[in-house]
């Protein structure tokens, strides 16, 4: 019987997991640029009472085994890198990478406090004191660019081009080339907050390029891309994992009052 109760236990741990993973789905469903993460699961190891192909009476073969499953547990937590949809903002400074077909993978690069590169989805910049295209939390775009104080409009072309046109200029200035990167395996990123992920080993090394070529994707001036989060099919999946978990606390019960009717017997 200890093996039902064990069985169950992961069941609900798992499941707990899961409406962790949902419920950070449904916090983030009005963040820029966030993707969704969906669990996966795996099974744990059995324990095998009878193998197939041993000797049954009269030399006959077993064909099948008797495996008990030991339950499950939450092996991942995959980021979906699906596009959110692109909406207007009508500022000059908010910028989206729009997918062309299938491809569009890029990255925005930011240089963080400590030297190394992190990479968004959010382009929500804006101009720091010193004209310099930064994140909301003041981290810098890589490659920096650096806007003039007498710039009376900024013009971001769709391969990444950023032109401005300085007060009493006829003729725009070329100040800078938005740089994207892409990855191998995008899920093997780390997401650490504000919207940033690193990479890592499983990420592989990031690929730059200019916007518009490769699979990069176009940039969008004046549009943000929104988050991925389908609210009803999480709410869905919540409801699923809800289900899920009462099913183990009621297999849980059901083990117990089998002990207890069990022990009354041999009492």
């Amino acid at each position: 019987m200890s093996i039902a109760l064990r069985t169950s236990a992961t069941g609900m741990i798992a499941q707990q997991l899961n409406i962790d993973n949902i419920a950070n789905n449904l916090a983030n469903v009005n963040t820029t640029g966030f993707k969704k993460s969906k669990t996966e699961f795996q099974d744990l190891l059995y324990q095998t009472i009878r193998t197939a192909g041993t000797s049954a009476a009269q030399g006959a073969l077993v064909p099948v085994e008797i495996q008990i499953g030991y339950g499950t547990r939450v092996v991942a937590t995959q980021r979906i890198f699906e596009q959110g949809q692109v909406t207007a903002t009508s500022n000059q400074l908010d910028l989206a990478i729009e997918n062309a077909g299938i491809n569009g993978d890029g990255f925005f690069q930011i240089l963080l406090p400590d030297g190394t590169v992190g990479f968004t989805r959010d382009g929500a910049f804006k101009l720091s004191s010193d004209g310099q295209m930064v994140t909301s939390d003041g981290f810098v775009l890589e490659p920096p660019l650096s806007i003039s104080q007498d710039a009376v409009s900024i013009n971001v072309a769709s391969d990444g081009t950023v032109e401005i046109l300085q007060q009493g200029e006829l003729a725009a200035t070329n100040v800078g080339q938005i740089e994207l990167a892409k990855f191998i395996n995008p899920a093997g990123l780390r997401s650490i907050g504000r919207n940033l992920f690193l990479e890592t080993e499983a990420s592989g090394p990031p690929i730059t390029g200019t916007p518009n070529s490769q699979g990069f994707g176009r940039i969008s001036q004046g549009f943000l891309e929104l988050s991925n989060v389908q609210v009803v099919d999480e709410l869905v999946n919540m409801i699923m994992a809800q289900r899920t978990y009462e099913v183990n606390a009621r297999a849980i019960r059901t083990t117990d009052e089998m002990m207890q009717a069990t022990n009354n017997i041999a009492g």
